[in-house]
């Protein structure tokens, strides 16, 4: 069988898009899955997602990790999935479409910046050195110092595996301040089990729990990824965070078919 598929990237964090409207993929072939996400001997990529049709809203996003396992939100496989479903005709400009997480609107540009509302955050737990919360995924948010050579892999590992998380884990943030506004993080994530050049719900918790510890008091935050800049913005009312957007490029790179 051939299956055509197309790929995307948001600051790095690259997926592989399939149309699914036909509903004619094998969703339980974790192998296969995780074979289409293998660099080396299929397309490549942080994760694979089918867009499919749902009754409710414009469409379905059904969101796998590279390890072949169905998981939980995905920000930047979000936005590029909007820009997948511009790219079908599915949507225009806005859209509003469901996740795993539940119901979400996105807008994109003229220039290919997609919006994206994410979900309410109404917990942050503050630890001693780390902040936890779920953005549509579990995040651990940690300030270091020396984020340019800080061993992400092997400390995101061991945080992510560690009994504060259990079986399922978290997803592990590493953040410096830049400004006011603005931080740089590098993110480990499940799934992936590596570093990745970015993260959009990393990225969102981490705007939130920098807002939420007073590193900054702003309600439009500047993210720095390794792959590029992301915006989060969000309204807040003590520890209730709602209206949460992450904003960033969502790009088409190319299209093909391979024998699965």
């Amino acid at each position: 069988m051939q299956l055509e598929f197309f790929k995307y990237q948001g600051t790095g964090n690259d997926f592989v898009m399939v149309d699914n409207r036909g509903e004619f993929f094998p969703k339980s072939n974790i192998k296969l899955i995780e074979k289409l996400c293998d660099r080396r001997f299929g397309i490549g990529g942080d994760g694979l997602i089918l867009l499919e049709n749902d009754a409710e809203t414009d469409f379905k996003m059904v969101y796998y990790n590279s390890d072949g396992n169905q998981s939980s939100m995905c920000g930047n496989g979000g936005r590029c999935l909007v820009a997948f479903a511009k790219k079908l005709k599915v949507i225009d400009n806005k859209t509003t479409f469901i996740a795993t997480d539940g119901l979400h609107h996105a807008s994109i540009d003229s220039e290919g910046l997609v919006a994206l509302q994410m979900i309410d955050v109404d917990e942050v737990k503050v630890n001693s050195d780390y902040v936890y919360m779920n953005t549509g995924s579990p995040h651990h948010v940690k300030l270091v110092d020396d984020l340019d050579k800080y061993d992400v892999k092997s400390s995101g590992a061991q945080i992510r595996y560690s009994d504060l998380y259990g079986k399922e884990g978290s997803n592990v943030n590493f953040v410096k301040q830049i400004d006011h506004r603005t931080f740089s993080l590098r993110t480990y994530e499940r799934g992936v089990e590596d570093e990745t050049l970015s993260c959009g719900t990393g990225a969102t918790a981490v705007a939130i729990a920098m807002n939420f510890l007073g590193k900054t008091n702003e309600s439009v935050v500047h993210l720095n990824v390794e792959g590029g800049k992301l915006e989060v913005s969000f309204n807040k009312d003590n520890s209730l965070f709602t209206a949460v957007t992450l904003k960033g490029p969502a790009e088409f790179v190319y299209q093909g078919t391979i024998e699965i």
